[in-house]
């Protein structure tokens, strides 16, 4: 009888958690609608491109094709020179004109080169109505105008916070009414030189280790490039604030110094330059992207 009744459970169990899946998976879609429009996007920053210009008394040179050169990153490309200070306002109407919501980082880099002349971030604007550097300078050669939007997901309604939980709780009781009829099964425990390690692109950190793996070349890192390492590899393709890093790798010290960030970035990209999968970027007076090209 208590047999008879367990599989009974089971089933029923498997059912109610079937169908909390498949409503999970109709809230999903909300995400979906937050994907980015490739068409609006190539027409915001043509109209950024065309007032930079206009506003510089250019109203005649050609505008290249919008490129797409990653997963949410478009740029333009302006042969003649602009103001930078009023990049900022006519890209987030232009952005606002055509109902992108999504947050994003702006990168202006020379087109010799791709160094970042300059750049910020979106809040940066929308609180201040200014950004860093503003009013500066900008040489009249090439530049890319670069646009690298952030992850956004939408806000799942309430219904689906209680259905993770529902399926939380029922899927504890169906383990539990397994785990007592069934063998537990032991994975091998990880080999004490893996417990620490960190991939990324082609490379590996060894971080109890402090060694830098690039195939069969190790380097030794110190305790600080070490941490600040980690700090990237665990946040790849993230824009990470100069006093955020500093806090995270720096608070200990008692002593946070700003310039210590930029030295120890300088000695990371050295030892990182044996891999061209990843590289540090800077983003001119924001902080610091470990990009991953992915």
């Amino acid at each position: 009888m208590i047999s008879s009744f367990s599989s009974k459970t089971i089933r029923l169990l498997s059912l109610l958690v079937g169908a909390i899946l498949v409503s999970e998976s109709l809230f999903a879609q909300t995400d979906m609608q937050l994907e980015l429009s490739p068409n609006k996007v190539n027409l915001a920053l043509r109209r950024t491109a065309d007032g930079l210009l206009r506003l510089s008394g250019d109203s005649t040179s050609r505008i290249p094709a919008i490129e797409q050169t990653g997963p949410g990153v478009w740029r333009v490309r302006l042969e003649r020179p602009f103001r930078y200070e009023q990049l900022p306002g006519l890209l987030q109407s232009s952005l606002d004109l055509f109902e992108i919501k999504q947050p994003y980082d702006v990168a202006v880099r020379r087109c010799e080169d791709a160094i970042i002349d300059l750049g910020y971030h979106q809040q940066d604007f929308l609180q201040t109505k200014s950004v860093a550097c503003q009013g500066r300078d900008l040489d009249e050669s090439c530049h890319f105008i670069e646009i690298s939007f952030l992850k956004q997901h939408a806000k799942k309604p309430f219904w689906a916070g209680i259905n993770g939980l529902l399926i939380l709780i029922l899927s504890g009781v169906a383990g539990f009414w397994i785990f007592r009829r069934q063998k537990s099964v032991s994975l091998p425990p990880l080999a004490d030189d893996e417990k620490d390690w960190l991939e990324f692109g082609n490379s590996r950190l060894d971080v109890s280790g402090q060694q830098l793996i690039h195939g069969d070349e190790r380097q030794a890192l110190t305790f600080r490039e070490t941490k600040l390492l980690k700090l990237f590899v665990t946040s790849p393709d993230q824009l990470l604030e100069r006093d955020f890093i500093l806090r995270e790798v720096w608070a200990d010290e008692g002593v946070l110094v700003g310039r210590s960030v930029d030295v120890f970035v300088s000695r990371l990209r050295k030892k990182l330059a044996v891999d061209l999968t990843v590289g540090i970027v800077a983003v001119h007076g924001v902080g610091y992207r470990l990009e991953t090209g992915k």
